[in-house]
């Protein structure tokens, strides 16, 4: 176990040892414990946290400030078009400033090019931590949440263990990249082993590709990459089929748009899901886009466990916010 977090900016996993992550996960099953049998744990009394969202949220955002709120601290909620930065501010600037009232920033800036190096600068100029609530590049504290859910499931083992992650074909905008690339980065260095399916259009980043590959040379576990859906599901322990945008291929939205529409039948369904083991977990960060990327019958069936990981994402974050705050 590994306890000295404090200060530390968490942008990516990458960035952490297994053994700090692990403490994360540590934490976190203790302050469920905490919550459900009314324990308080007001560890950061007055502290407060500064959540920046360039992006929407329901979950990201009711999940940090909830936390935040039951650790005995107070979260603020910023938008860009209400702060400084709407008229040019600078990272640097914002960072030294809530460096000098408070003790940690979250951003969430999802943007193409943008997201990840607007984090950094902030994280470079500031004397406080920056959690990422995601980027471009990468959601950290969804990964998190869907590492201590495996791990509640399958009795703390998770060397082994099949995950299947699939693109799926959800319409009307692009997503990001930063869900199925934050995946294929962490799990494989818990020893999972990693089943990547997507479209040739729909590739990822090449240097996390590549990085994911590393991960899991180094771990002793596998990671493959396949065009065939059905890869991803055969003999799985859990899947996380979840649509994202063909962003290596094209950043035109309409262009983007029409070759999510070339694949309607990569959906998540029942006898997709008879490809993977009997107790495989259906998995999602949601939200999902019900009847295109899940069927109602898998999403609300009896191995859908997208309700224990959105609760999961606040017992992680409250974790991290304690250890680094």
């Amino acid at each position: 176990m590994q306890t000295k977090l404090k200060g530390k900016d968490f942008i990516t996993t990458q960035d952490w040892t297994v053994e700090e992550i692990e403490t994360i996960i540590a934490l976190a099953e203790e302050l469920k414990l905490a919550k459900a049998t009314g324990r308080k744990t007001p560890w950061l009394d007055a502290k407060t946290l500064y959540m920046i969202f360039f992006d929407s949220s329901t979950r990201t955002r009711n999940s940090f400030e909830t936390g935040i709120t039951q650790l005995g601290g107070h979260g603020i909620f910023l938008s860009p078009d209400k702060m400084q930065i709407s008229h040019g501010e600078n990272a640097r600037d914002t960072a030294n400033v809530l460096s000098r009232y408070g003790d940690a920033i979250a951003v969430r800036h999802c943007a193409l090019g943008e997201g990840n190096p607007y984090i950094r600068d902030l994280a470079e100029h500031a004397d406080i931590p920056v959690i990422s609530m995601q980027c471009d590049i990468y959601h950290p504290c969804q990964i998190l949440a869907d590492y201590l859910t495996i791990k509640e499931k399958f009795s703390g083992r998770t060397k082994g263990l099949k995950l299947g992650v699939a693109w799926t074909s959800a319409p009307n905008y692009v997503r990001p990249l930063s869900v199925p690339q934050s995946l294929i980065l962490m799990m494989p260095r818990m020893g999972i082993d990693v089943t990547l399916a997507y479209p040739p259009e729909f590739k990822l980043m090449p240097e996390i590709e590549e990085q994911a590959r590393a991960n899991a040379c180094a771990a002793g576990s596998s990671f493959e990459i396949t065009d065939n859906f059905e890869d991803a599901f055969e003999d799985a322990d859990m899947v996380i089929p979840k649509s994202w945008g063909p962003l290596m291929t094209t950043t035109d939205t309409p262009e983007g748009l029409s070759l999510i529409e070339k694949y309607p039948s990569w959906r998540c369904d029942a006898e997709k899901m008879a490809l993977a083991k009997d107790h495989c977990l259906y998995m999602h960060p949601l939200p999902a886009d019900r009847g295109r990327e899940v069927t109602n019958e898998v999403i609300d069936g009896p191995n859908s466990v997208v309700y224990d990981e959105a609760e999961n994402r606040l017992h992680v974050q409250k974790a991290l916010m304690a250890l680094t705050m």
